[in-house]
């Protein structure tokens, strides 16, 4: 479950709240930071036709974490070595938008770690330190990182490590006193150096002067006929450079995907995580393992959230909002003391979704894009309401749709009531004004206002527009026929 030789994240940039929130904390370094992001493994136990490096952790495919990380580093660039799908890699990590310059060279064929940096050296400025990443270990911190650039200092080679009760299969940290000596695969290992639990992570921190001179000295005369990466160690050694290790103790942030398992291991991990920080922040939730962002959330204060609540894009949570259990919400702004019943879906994405303050929601409610609803406007069970604005004290309680749509304050929208905004070719708006009474079952057939005060009688479909205050009825007379016979099965033959 980790990415390195040794061991076999609104759009899809966005930042984790941890990264945010340490974004300001970052400092600049005061020698260049470039660094390199292995992405070119096949990820054959993943068996799927994505690229393992594409797969997604709370919404955001496990590259680009890795970049977000990087870019909190103040990073002069980014090197994504890439190979085995390169063609769907490629085009996500050099998409617009990145917060730094990023680059990427081939690895072809694949003939171990140490090769794939090869790959990126005539991308590498001899003035930084190079900072090396997996990207399918999607969860390191940007802190945790300056601490190794910090114990690189842009002269020492700084390993990132850490101490596990069962290392095996990992490649161990080899030790003479605090320096280290050399990191041994688990397969090249002896019976002695196996008893070592201090792994390499698969993150480094290197002078890229230096390590552009080991690199064209390693050899691949080892078990797995492979150049490693980790062979610059007892390079640097035989040279006299210190080689130094930073020790960490909470292995989900240099934990790496290599299966479906593991990626779900982490989602949970990382989920588990964000919950816990909202905890910290005053957010109620009910029960924190089941609760899932992908994206970015905000809440004020006394905010309670229900199970199985997910919120993806960019989310705002008023003070005193409570959410109801299995809720999806996404793209949208939600005011101070609205309630979103169970079952809820609010999907916001272009153009957002805006819930006014004391407003009611579902439960089996459908918000979409443009739905912007005003103070304490009631939006009731299998009611959906998308590019529509409703504004204050309106209601539509039951079985209803309002799309295109522009509904005045205290309008009730009966059951089973709705706009017809489509023609077959083009959408038409529906002007609904104040004090307007919607009877059920009703249809308003677009382009048509609806004036205030006016009342739609039930069961009827409305073509023209209404007078102020008038009784609008448009449905066909009703007929009874005294004592008629219903039809009678026949008997079978």
């Amino acid at each position: 479950m980790w990415g390195s030789d040794n061991l076999t994240m609104r759009e899809d940039r966005s930042l984790s709240v941890a990264k945010l929130e340490s974004v300001h904390t970052m400092t600049t370094p005061i020698f260049p930071v470039d660094v390199v992001i292995m992405a070119a493994g096949k990820g054959t136990r993943m068996k799927s036709r994505l690229p393992k490096v594409l797969q997604r952790l709370a919404g955001v495919p496990l590259v680009q974490h890795v970049l977000n990380t990087a870019a909190l580093l103040n990073a002069r660039s980014a090197v994504v070595i890439t190979g085995h799908g390169a063609d769907q890699v490629e085009p996500l990590v050099l998409a617009p938008g990145q917060a730094m310059g990023v680059r990427c060279v081939r690895q072809e064929p694949q003939l171990g770690t140490g090769h794939a940096v090869q790959q990126a050296v005539p991308a590498l400025a001899d003035d930084g330190v190079v900072v090396i990443l997996s990207g399918d270990v999607p969860l390191t911190q940007a802190d945790t990182l300056q601490a190794l650039i910090a114990e690189c200092g842009g002269q020492q080679l700084a390993l990132l490590t850490l101490d596990m009760a069962d290392p095996t299969g990992y490649g161990r940290i080899v030790r003479e006193g605090v320096q280290v000596q050399a990191i041994v695969e688990h397969k090249d290992a002896t019976e002695a150096q196996r008893q070592i639990h201090e792994v390499y992570s698969g993150i480094m921190a290197v002078p890229a002067r230096l390590l552009k001179g080991w690199l064209g000295r390693i050899d691949n005369q080892n078990a797995q006929g492979e150049y490693y990466l980790t062979d610059v160690v007892k390079l640097a050694v035989a040279d006299g450079v210190p080689v130094v290790a930073h020790k960490i103790t909470d292995p989900v942030q240099v934990a790496g995907v290599n299966s479906p398992v593991q990626l779900a291991e982490l989602e949970r991990a990382h989920q588990l995580r964000q919950a816990h920080r909202f905890m910290e922040q005053g957010v109620r939730l009910k029960d924190p393992a089941r609760f899932d962002l992908r994206g970015q959330l905000d809440c004020a204060q006394d905010v309670e959230i229900d199970v199985n609540c997910v919120f993806e894009g960019s989310v705002s949570l008023g003070e005193g909002v409570k959410i109801g259990a299995n809720c999806v919400i996404a793209n949208c702004t939600i005011a101070a003391g609205a309630v979103i019943h169970p079952f809820t879906h609010i999907d916001g994405e272009k153009p957002g979704v805006s819930v006014g303050e004391g407003a009611l929601i579902g439960p089996f409610a459908r918000l979409r894009p443009g739905a912007q609803l005003a103070a304490d406007v009631h939006i009731g069970n299998f009611v959906e309401v998308k590019n529509s604005t409703m504004a204050k004290g309106s209601k539509a309680n039951h079985l209803a749709y309002l799309g295109d749509a522009t509904v005045g304050e205290r309008v009730n929208y009966g059951a089973g009531s709705i706009t017809a905004n489509y023609d077959g070719a083009n959408k038409h708006r529906t002007v609904i004004e104040a004090d307007v009474h919607i009877g059920s079952n009703c249809v308003l057939v677009a382009p048509v206002t609806i004036s205030a005060g006016g009342t739609v009688g039930g069961g009827s479909a409305i073509t023209k527009s209404t007078e102020p205050g008038a009784l609008s009825v448009a449905r066909g007379k009703q007929v009874s026929i005294a004592n008629w016979a219903r039809p009678q099965k026949q008997p079978k033959a």
